[in-house]
């Protein structure tokens, strides 16, 4: 959500602002700019609408200038147009700044300093920020930022450059990510290290509370109260053809077709086959904590949410431990109820979301163990938690997660698999579960060269305006995540339920206009699935299944049928997933939507 980018140094600024901007498009925005101070004076050069707008306003333009700063914009105080969109200024174009977050009482500290004579432009919160450094400003920039950060409420990820000070900009912190680049004669800060990784791949990361100083010499990290801190440079890996497309139309389609590979890279040097069980690097300091565990508690928000509730399945069945599965964005205004004996777990592909940070600052206070569960190296959940295991992905670029998903499911089910090794499995039953574990890569790559049975479907159904669907136990989870689908990128509107609760409201809507589909494999819940797909067809539903392999009967109930191959019933949401996300897909292009960058939507949702 939002995207950042500051560079100083002896390129040529305009192209390295416009590249790093690209590179950040797929966290959602609705508008762009770039800032920099040239021999006359302040250029800035802000948009509606896409990047490449942007490009084509400063293209061929030669400015000499060593700094500047660009920014993404998702809207939340005032429209998405040129007059809201980042960089922002003071009345007197003398500070320039771009801000990720939201300042919470910037109406009030926007009245006093119009009461001080400060004209205001636009309708956003960010604003109020540049005016406010201005008011402070006494030709230590760096001091302007740090006693004016004293006066907000809120959060911020913000850069910030003056007239009196082109060769600098002071980046600050607060419960928005930063990154700072170290380079050769020249330095960057960005939100996302995909926005310099071409550049440079030695890091410092900035933490809550922390304000620095950047020149292309030079990088000071202080806190608020004007500490120096110290900060280690850590050289990252990174392939950059990760964040290519790769010849693939979409992010999207690239990130479904690389499963077979990512769910490998999440269990890969971690299954020990002879043993039955798995080895986490990040249970072992805190595995006394783990195996006297008496309750789990998972925080997560959207697909992550939805795994975590797979999670729950796989923890409650294999390792006999309570589970509750909380929305992050609802933790910390409740009383859950934690003790010494809960582990909270807490969920995000991102490593960045504001509401899931948010749960786990509520957590530390009342457990002694918050275990995280992420995709990105150094995030900040990966810094703030007490434990964790790392998804191993790789970037995700499409706004619609997918390969994290599956890959989150693998983490929890090794999670899983472990604590039932001390608890109640036997070696014998591990290894058959790692053995299927192992298994899943290839099954899934059998389903995904069947793509264009599910894009014959698509086609059927793209024009339809609801769709249902329904799914029982570990599959529930996954009814809903089809449906999440389907409506990000699509614009369908489509609900999830447990097939067994049709009947208490939804069944309501089933009419001939109303495509079901229905998660329909051979398990425990077989005979009830097909009992609610009667129900669905006696109303003249049509009925999408997604069955095993082998199942010749389900085709003889149903409009249409898709088969996945058998595996463990606990680990069947890796398959029962994969097509639904290819429907989605194929129906969102079919009705010509943006797939990658799904309209109001943010890759990584960071402000509340």
């Amino acid at each position: 959500m939002c995207g950042i980018i500051g560079y100083i140094g002896e390129r040529d600024v305009i192209s390295v602002l416009i590249q790093g901007l690209k590179r950040v498009e797929y966290r959602g925005y609705d508008s762009a700019g770039i800032a920099l101070f040239g021999p006359g004076g302040l250029l800035i050069k802000k948009d509606k609408g896409k990047v490449a707008h942007l490009e084509e306003s400063v293209n061929g333009q030669q400015i000499e200038s060593s700094a500047g700063i660009g920014h993404t914009r998702w809207a939340t105080h005032g429209e998405p147009n040129a007059v809201n969109a980042h960089p922002h200024t003071d009345d007197k174009n003398f500070i320039v700044l771009a801000h990720n977050g939201i300042i919470e009482n910037y109406m009030a500290l926007r009245e006093e300093l119009r009461q001080s004579g400060h004209e205001f432009t636009t309708e956003t919160d960010t604003e109020t920020v540049a005016h406010l450094i201005a008011e402070v400003y006494d030709g230590d920039l760096l001091e302007a930022v740090r006693r004016a950060l004293k006066l907000v409420q809120g959060t911020y990820g913000l850069v910030v450059m003056c007239a009196d000070k082109p060769d600098e900009i002071v980046a600050a912190r607060l419960s928005s990510p930063l990154i700072i680049g170290h380079g050769d004669g020249e330095n960057f800060v960005a939100s996302d290290l995909a926005a310099f990784v071409q550049f440079t791949r030695n890091v410092t990361y900035m933490e809550d509370g922390e304000v620095a100083l950047i020149t292309k010499n030079k990088i000071v990290h202080k806190t608020l109260a004007d500490k120096v801190v110290p900060k280690k440079i850590e050289k990252i890996s990174f392939d950059i053809e990760h964040i290519e497309k790769g010849g693939y139309s979409h992010f999207m389609l690239k990130e479904i077709t690389e499963q077979p590979r990512t769910i490998g890279d999440s269990m890969r040097g971690r299954l020990l086959s002879e043993e039955g069980t798995v080895r986490l690097g990040g249970m072992r300091e805190k595995e006394e904590q783990f195996l006297g565990a008496k309750r789990a508690v998972f925080v997560a928000c959207g697909t992550s949410w939805h795994a975590a509730l797979v999670g729950e399945y796989l923890f409650e069945e294999m390792a006999g431990l309570p589970v509750e599965v909380e929305y992050a964005s609802e933790f910390r205004y409740r009383s859950p109820v934690l003790d010494d004996k809960t582990i909270v777990f807490a969920i995000s592909q991102s490593g960045e979301t504001t509401d899931t940070l948010a749960a786990i600052q509520e957590a530390k206070r009342r457990v002694d163990t918050v275990f995280g569960i992420c995709n990105v190296v150094g995030s900040s959940i990966a810094r703030t938690t007490d434990a964790g295991v790392y998804l191993h992905a790789g970037p995700e670029i499409g706004v619609a997660s997918t390969k994290a998903f599956t890959s989150q499911i693998v983490v929890l089910a090794m999670l899983a698999l472990n604590l039932g090794r001390h608890r109640q499995i036997s070696a014998a039953e591990g290894h058959r579960f790692i053995k299927e574990l192992r298994e899943i890569p290839r099954k899934v790559g059998t389903i995904l060269s069947q793509s264009e049975k599910i894009e014959e479907i698509a086609r059927q159904y793209k024009d339809h305006r609801n769709f249902l669907y329904l799914g029982r136990g570990v599959n529930f989870p996954v009814a809903l995540e089809g449906a999440l689908k389907l409506k990000e990128i699509s614009y369908i509107h489509a609900e999830g339920y447990p097939a067994a609760e049709m009947k208490h409201g939804p069944i309501a809507l089933i009419d001939d206009e109303m495509p079901v589909v229905f998660i329909a494999i051979q398990d425990g819940t077989y005979e009830k699935v097909l009992s609610n797909i009667a129900e669905v067809r006696a109303r003249r539903g049509h009925v999408i299944a997604i069955a095993t392999e082998g199942d010749k009967d389900i085709a003889k109930c149903v409009d249409h049928v898709f088969y996945v191959p058998e595996t463990h019933p606990m680990l069947s949401p890796l398959l029962t997933v994969i097509p639904l996300q290819l429907l989605a897909y194929h129906v969102a292009v079919m009705r010509g939507c943006n797939v990658d960058m799904p309209r109001n939507l943010a890759k990584s949702v960071t402000v509340e």
